[in-house]
């Protein structure tokens, strides 16, 4: 009895820890159930308590008959009974979400007081740092050549509308304060909350229209109001002065280059999306740059407000002087105030560039606009006046609060907020090449040449500077379109700068022909100048991205096709300013996954990174200038500029499209694959769980600079040994075949996943712009990789983060017989211990098998009409299901999942009780709606209903897009 004492005070311990978070939960529960008394009736109230109670009791008590009481009373609710339950649980699961967030940074802030360094932090990456003699200097000059880039993508799982971001954004501000409040304080509070979970109750949640590219900006670009606007200045204030020991003051704090940057696709990610053009291109640049001086308006105006020292009290250098006097502003009680005169005319010159770049009008004015900034280094430029004023005239404190993070946001974010990506599919690439060859009367089937013949065509027309189009000739509606988006492009740049755009990425890229074309059409609009092989540039980056599995085999062969041809390495020498030469390569997880399943999907990305290091590595090493004697004189051999690989991961939300801690990623990449660069997609309403909240937000950009330093400054050079190597190519074999046997070869296994799944009902909701497929029809290789394991998640199987795994541990573990079992256990459980590429995938699959429920899952299963199908499917699911449970059980010695995850537990006990109706009804109200029996189960009602419970779930497990 006595060993049980410290189990039963850690027990303690972790309730205390934890009430803070129970009580803010308790506190939500109870103002939505008052809200939902109040709008909708005691009986409403009172039938959504009683799901609520039989939910928990068979969630947390295994009570059998509150499971079937619970199913029943489900069955028996009216359309209107329906609705009103989802909405009540699915509003809790966004409460919760609240709560949970805020108990995160309440957690972290009581760790910071006790002294305790978490890890992913950067007080703990510094730390390593600094334990392994790596002096400061050397992590400012690897920042100085690092890029770090999240780029935020919007995809057919988004299902949060503006409305109620904001409003949630206003209770997660409310529920901080409480931590401050005294009681008497808290219950003006609760009022407040009251009124904000009110208007949640009576906001629509669903868009009754299809979400247009518009709003998905709009959406995106709310994000950088709320946090990226604020928080990475902030992020680089710390990195500074955590880099400087012994500093007392901000202005002895070093300088960190601008390392991290923002990137979007969201008005220029063409890829199946017919909706964007060039003038959704052009509105996103417009309203990218709006976002970004606005906030800059409102700085500097600020700033006009705080800098109030009289000419009279203190002295200002002469550089400040001159642009205090260049100020239009000739109010009598401002003219001994130089700071203010100059922040006035500084104003008035940002009101007239928004006027310019944007056609929109400041919220007010001191004077008229005038005389706008050409650059964002100009406006740079006057605010260092300022600053290295009153840092030589006792005010470098006055520079901390707001000057120093506005100048450091201008070298951030510029004019351009984020650097917005194009995307195309080559195939479309392809048809607009094909028929301005055929036009020209060049070529008229180019699209049936040979590769060989493809690469040489191309190369001829980029070795002539006239343009294949010919003024008045009738061209496609698809070609116009394709070429106008790479004109606006250009005009983009050069009105917001060269940092608007920057990448031109190639969907599907299975050919060096396939690059070559994009550089075919940047001529053509003007984006590629000069002739190859003599002084050719090209202004965008032409990034390949490689998705299946064979794709990634191929990549490194690709690129090094694409590389000897020549000229091109000339071009790329000459098309960028600085020392480096950047290759951004991008890797898809999402395609790759839905390929080959989870295990080759990660294994054929980590052989793909690491082939394409070793060429990259290659090529700099002969570009390397060497000397040679001749006639005794070292003559110095020409050399092209190094190039800088830099790999672009397409990571979604779930485990089955590359997601998971973005820490623990970063740091199981191969050896020498990061090297300071790293763009990633954040996708879907996982933007909304890590951005919404500015100290989250704060945490996760912190979690990718840490991972990138130690990535970059701590990864041994060598790879994994032998041994596992060959164990994971033997594993990825047997799990992709595993997997395929199901997904690809099971007879009418594309009938199964359309019944059991709720993937029709999301094709319909309005929850993104993009198709949900690319082709009509019920085949999975037609369905976009997003939507496929959106679904999965939604009937809490998750198969796409899991499948296949537990069968190849298993024949692994026999591939020699009985005697080779133990030797082969042994490595496996030594592979999780030594390799990080494998203990994160363990660890990734451990995550998305927590949030799995066979129970639940079963119930989608009855959707499925052919008994024969639905068990020959769902029995070798449940099969594999605990087959990668025990082979994961075996490798880590854990038997519970999550055992090494306190927080995701904590979060799964409170949050699945409530997720649970969700599921029920969803299933009930799919039968009622696909059979259509009669008018009244194909209502907006009931299709309303439906889509809220998809909104409700997608909440609760957060990580489904």
């Amino acid at each position: 009895m006595a060993n049980k004492t410290p189990a039963k005070s850690a027990s303690k311990r972790s309730n205390e820890k934890d009430q803070p978070l129970i009580d803010d939960i308790r506190l939500l529960g109870k103002i939505l159930g008052d809200v939902i008394r109040e709008q909708e009736g005691r009986e409403a109230y009172e039938l959504i308590e009683q799901v609520r109670r039989l939910s928990v009791a068979f969630r947390r008590h295994d009570d059998r008959q509150a499971d079937r009481n619970l199913k029943a009373l489900l069955k028996r609710l009216s359309g209107e009974q329906t609705v009103s339950v989802i909405r009540a649980f699915t509003y809790f699961s966004h409460l919760a979400n609240l709560a949970e967030d805020r108990h995160h940074i309440r957690r972290r802030a009581h760790h910071a007081r006790e002294g305790h360094v978490q890890e992913g932090s950067l007080a703990m990456t510094l730390q390593r740092l600094k334990e392994a003699r790596i002096r400061p200097a050397a992590v400012i000059e690897a920042l100085a050549h690092s890029h770090v880039s999240p780029v935020l993508t919007a995809h057919p799982t988004e299902v949060q509308r503006k409305s109620i971001l904001d409003a949630e954004r206003d209770i997660a501000h409310l529920l901080a304060q409480r931590d401050q409040l005294v009681p008497a304080e808290k219950s003006d509070n609760e009022s407040l909350i009251r009124a904000r979970v009110t208007q949640l109750w009576q906001t629509r949640l669903l868009r009754f229209t299809k979400l247009t590219v518009s709003d998905e900006i709009e959406n995106s670009l709310s994000y950088y109001e709320s946090t990226f606007l604020t928080q990475i200045p902030r992020l680089y204030g710390d990195l500074e002065a955590a880099l400087t020991p012994g500093a007392t003051r901000h202005d002895d704090t070093v300088h960190v280059a601008p390392f991290l940057r923002m990137g979007q696709w969201i008005g220029g990610d063409r890829d199946g999306n017919p909706f964007v053009d060039a003038a959704t291109l052009k509105q996103a640049m417009r309203s990218q740059a709006e976002v970004v001086l606005r906030h800059y308006l409102r700085e500097v105006h600020q700033l006009g407000a705080e800098l109030s020292m009289s000419a009279t009290l203190v002295k200002v250098d002469k550089a400040m002087q001159a642009l205090a006097d260049r100020s239009p502003d000739t109010n009598a009680h401002r003219q001994d105030e130089p700071y203010r005169l100059a922040l006035t005319g500084i104003y008035a010159r940002l009101a007239a560039t928004l006027q310019t770049l944007t056609g929109t009008e400041a919220a007010r004015h001191a004077v008229a606009p005038q005389d706008p900034y050409s650059s964002a280094a100009q406006f740079l430029a006057d605010l260092k006046v300022i600053d290295g004023s009153l840092r030589l005239n006792h005010g470098a404190a006055l520079t901390r609060i707001r000057l120093r993070p506005l100048m450091r946001a201008i070298e951030v974010f510029g004019f351009h907020l984020a650097t917005l990506d194009l995307r195309q599919s080559s195939d479309k690439h392809e048809a607009v090449v094909a028929e301005l060859l055929a036009k020209a009367r060049i070529e008229a089937d180019y699209s049936a040449l040979d590769e060989d013949a493809k690469r040489e065509l191309l190369l001829d027309q980029l070795r002539d500077a006239r343009p294949l189009r010919i003024p008045g000739a009738g061209y496609s509606d698809h070609l116009k379109s394709e070429l106008a988006i790479f004109e606006q492009a250009r005009v983009g740049r050069q009105q917001y700068g060269e940092q608007m755009i920057r990448h031109s990425i190639i969907s599907h890229t299975e050919a060096v022909s396939d690059l070559l074309e994009v550089l075919v059409l940047q001529k053509e609009a003007g984006l590629f100048t000069g002739v190859l092989g003599e002084k050719a540039q090209c202004d965008l980056i032409v990034v390949p991205l490689f998705e299946t599995i064979e794709d990634l085999r191929n990549a490194a062969p690709i690129m090094r096709d694409f590389y000897a041809l020549p000229g091109v390495r000339a071009m790329i020498d000459a098309s960028q300013a600085d020392g480096y030469c950047e290759q951004d390569i991008m890797l898809g997880y999402s395609d790759s996954n839905k390929d080959g399943g989870i295990f080759t999907s990660n294994w054929e990305l980590y052989q793909a990174e690491t082939a394409l290091v070793a060429l990259f590595d290659e090529l700099n090493q002969a570009a390397k200038p060497a000397k040679r004697a001749r006639g005794g004189k070292a003559k110095v051999v020409s050399s092209h500029r190094q190039l800088r690989l830099r790999l672009f991961h397409g990571r979604g939300g779930t485990v089955g499209r590359g997601g998971g801690p973005s820490y623990d990623a970063i740091l199981a990449q191969p050896p020498g694959t990061v090297r300071g660069q790293i763009r990633l997609t954040e996708q879907g309403e996982v933007i909304g769980s890590k951005y919404a909240n500015p100290d989250i937000g704060r945490r996760n950009l912190e979690t990718l600079v840490a991972a990138t330093l130690e990535s970059t400054l701590l990864q041994p050079t060598t790879d994994a040994p032998a041994s596992f190597m060959e164990a994971a190519e033997s594993l990825s074999r047997m799990s992709m075949a595993a997997y395929r046997a199901l997904v690809y070869e099971t007879p009418r296994f594309g009938e199964y996943f359309f019944s059991a799944t709720p993937i029709r009902e999301i094709a319909e909701l309005n929850i993104g712009s993009r198709p949900a497929s690319r082709k009509p029809g019920q085949n999975i290789e037609d369905l976009r990789a997003i939507p496929w394991g959106f679904s999965w998640g939604q009937c809490r199987l998750t198969l796409p983060g899991w499948y296949g795994f537990g069968t190849a541990v298993h024949e692994f573990l026999n591939m020699e017989g009985r005697q080779g079992v133990a030797r082969r256990k042994q490595l496996l459980q030594r592979m999780a211990k030594q390799w990080p590429f494998f203990r994160t995938l363990l660890s990734n699959m451990d995550m998305v098998m927590a949030k799995s429920d066979l129970a639940l899952a079963s119930r989608y299963a009855e959707l499925v009409e052919d008994s024969r199908l639905r068990k020959q499917v769902f029995t070798a699911i449940e099969e594999e299901w605990h087959r990668t449970g025990q082979a994961l059980q075996l490798i880590t010695g854990d038997r519970q999942r999550l055992a090494n995850n306190a927080a995701l537990q904590r979060s799964i006990r409170h949050r699945f009780p409530y997720i649970d109706p969700l599921h029920h009804l969803q299933v009930e109200l799919i039968r009622r709606y696909r059979a259509g029996a009669s008018k009244a189960d194909r209502t907006d009602k009931v299709r309303r209903g439906l889509h809220i419970s998809i909104n409700g779930i997608a909440a609760g497990i957060r990580n489904t897009g």
